[in-house]
């Protein structure tokens, strides 16, 4: 089949997108992304092509309105301006007050742009990741009498929002939503939390679960493992709603353990934030990541329990610590928690309390032996190859539908 996928990111970060790309490509699909803002040196994996629409809000430009400077490299349409310093009250008014149009506009723009690529292109399914591209997949679907899948990467209605509440516009998407999703052939969606968030809420029976996970094998398996944990250590953004003050408040109970933050950072959070004992670090690679969690031990995943969407998330965090092979120290929230004790994967602490995540690293770094052995027991399970087998699936039958 060719296969058209929609997204609004740069494509070249988002792993999810490429890794599901890369699968289908591998099991004889063409496949096809038009994302937004795609780095011209970036080279997709074999079978994949990608191009790049347009997605410019009419607000961009707007650093009195928005707060500043461009949004972070490779966000989607709609996030916001990274502030330059401090931002002055009425400036901080004018930002909250126009997100929502800045963001309808960024969507709409792309949109736009993405249709014009689509139009010439040749594909049999089309293949929308995100609400943000659903209308547009559901039309392209319709246009040329071809499959829609509908790959929602959270729960969409319950997702953190910046900026002046919007509920008549919140209360039209769910709408859009339920009526679109209906009509895909298969919907995908990241975790069991989220998929039965999705049935019960618009009575779906096509919801197939792909978690976020990651190849099982890694470049860094070399690197031993310590006797005891060293260090633990929190790979993923740093930013609002990730208990990251929680890391640093329990950081100071841990003398004798180096706790690391590791990842992209929201540059105005960081720059407000009291890092106390704990070393901050840009980005990596994934396999050094790897390397760093196995030369430590311990794995942070940690989120609020703020959003619904929180509640229900499976954080790639802990699917790269079951890769790297160790342990982790997790939030006590609803799905995230489920896995963790499912499988006993590691300990949990409640959200917001420094003291239990102190306490939570403590006892597992006491049942080291055990926890890497439930860790390892675990991986063929929580690995991409297992994932996979689901996607590859899905598209068999799609094809199979349409040959039938």
């Amino acid at each position: 089949m060719n296969v058209l996928m929609l997204v609004i990111t740069t494509v070249a970060t988002d792993t999810r997108v490429v890794r599901e790309a890369a699968t289908l490509a591998a099991a004889g699909h063409d496949v096809h992304i038009i994302g937004r803002g795609v780095p011209g040196d970036w080279l997709p994996p074999p079978g994949v092509t990608v191009s790049s629409a347009d997605g410019a809000s009419v607000f961009a430009t707007s650093r009195a309105a928005l707060g500043g400077g461009p949004a972070p490299t490779g966000a989607p349409p709609g996030t916001p301006a990274a502030p330059q310093g401090p931002m002055p009250p009425y400036r901080r008014a004018a930002r909250w007050m126009l997100l929502p149009q800045h963001r309808a506009s960024a969507f709409a723009a792309w949109t736009r742009s993405a249709r014009r690529d689509a139009a010439d292109r040749v594909f049999d399914a089309v293949h929308a990741h995100d609400f943000n591209t659903l209308v547009l997949g559901a039309e392209l679907a319709r246009q040329r009498g071809v499959p829609l899948v509908y790959d929602s990467h959270e729960l969409w209605s319950g997702r953190p929002r910046v900026g002046r509440p919007t509920p008549l516009l919140a209360a039209r998407e769910a709408r859009i939503e339920g009526e679109l999703g209906r009509e895909a052939a298969a919907v995908l969606t990241v975790g069991e939390g989220v998929a039965n968030a999705l049935r019960g809420r618009y009575g779906w029976r096509h919801v197939s679960v792909v978690h976020n996970t990651f190849p099982r094998g890694t470049a860094a398996a070399a690197v031993p493992l310590p006797d005891r944990p060293t260090g633990a250590v929190y790979a993923g953004r740093i930013a609002p709603y990730r208990e990251i003050e929680t890391i640093v408040a329990a950081a100071r109970d841990l003398p004798g353990l180096d706790v690391t933050l590791v990842g992209p950072a929201d540059d105005t959070y960081l720059g407000e934030l009291d890092r106390g004992p704990v070393a901050v670090e840009a980005a990596l690679p994934v396999d050094e990541v790897d390397a760093l969690l196995r030369r430590t031990g311990l794995a942070l995943v940690t989120h609020s329990d703020r959003w619904e969407n929180h509640r229900l998330a499976m954080p790639n965090k802990l699917f790269h610590a079951v890769r790297a092979g160790v342990p982790v120290v997790a939030t006590d929230v609803r799905e995230l928690a489920r896995v963790v004790r499912e499988h006993g994967l590691g300990t949990l602490y409640r959200p917001g309390d420094a003291a239990s995540l102190a306490a939570a690293v403590r006892e597992a770094c006491e049942r080291y032996p055990e926890l890497t052995a439930n860790v390892r027991a675990a991986e063929p399970r929580l690995s991409w190859e297992h994932d996979a087998a689901t996607l590859t699936g899905v598209y068999a039958r799609l094809g199979a539908g349409r040959t039938a």
